[in-house]
């Protein structure tokens, strides 16, 4: 377990604020490094036959100005696409989601690091409100994210494919998930949220990826 707890700590995570042009809205960030040259991780986050290995399987128009869907059902819009460093996304979920399109993004920013590495950021941005946000807080984003970047540190590595329904529901996985929306919930409350608000949604968070509430 050792290794997948080493990745958990290997991120930063915050939480702040922005503006999309569905109005004002929240961000889950999270920076850490690869140990892999930043032209490998660029094609790990575009190329559909590398993404689905880490990510989920995906389709569609897959350049500036194009469309894409998910496996899962996210789908959304490229807005920028500066190789190697920059990839923007709408990121769209659920059957009415194209009535709010400007609702949540996705920005993935990539720079060299000082011995050949990447440093790796993620900003996503969403304009949510109830029940989503009062219920889960940033954890209800951040868990996610937390569980693919593990999945893409493992592919980085020439590790074995991250299986995420199994892994959420081994003893690993829950562990992994109760740390990262426990992480979450920390961010929140640097961020200003609530004692009391903060503690339910990370006990929230944490039944709803795990199935169990946190300790």
């Amino acid at each position: 377990m050792k290794d997948v707890l080493d990745e958990l700590a290997a991120a930063r995570r915050s939480m702040g604020a922005t503006t999309l042009p569905a109005g004002e809205a929240y961000t889950v960030e999270l920076r850490r490094r690869y140990d892999a040259p930043v032209e490998d991780v660029w094609n790990a986050v575009t190329d559909p036959q590398r993404l689905a290995r880490w990510l989920k399987p995906v389709t569609g128009d897959l350049r500036l100005g194009g469309s894409f869907e998910l496996e899962g059902g996210e789908h959304g819009e490229i807005l920028r696409c500066e190789p190697p460093g920059l990839l923007r996304v709408s990121w769209l979920f659920g059957p009415d989601a194209d009535e709010w399109p400007g609702t949540s993004e996705v920005e993935v920013r990539l720079s060299p690091g000082p011995a050949g590495d990447t440093e790796f950021e993620l900003v996503h941005a969403a304009a949510v409100g109830e029940p989503m946000f009062p219920t889960y807080g940033p954890g209800a984003g951040g868990v996610g994210w937390d569980l693919h970047l593990l999945a893409l540190a493992r592919f980085l590595a020439d590790g074995p494919v991250l299986d995420d329904e199994e892994f959420r529901t081994s003893p690993e996985g829950r562990e992994f998930v109760r740390r990262s929306a426990v992480a979450w919930g920390e961010a929140h409350l640097a961020a200003g949220g609530d004692p009391q608000h903060t503690a339910s949604a990370v006990e929230a968070t944490t039944a709803f990826y795990a199935g169990e509430a946190s300790a």
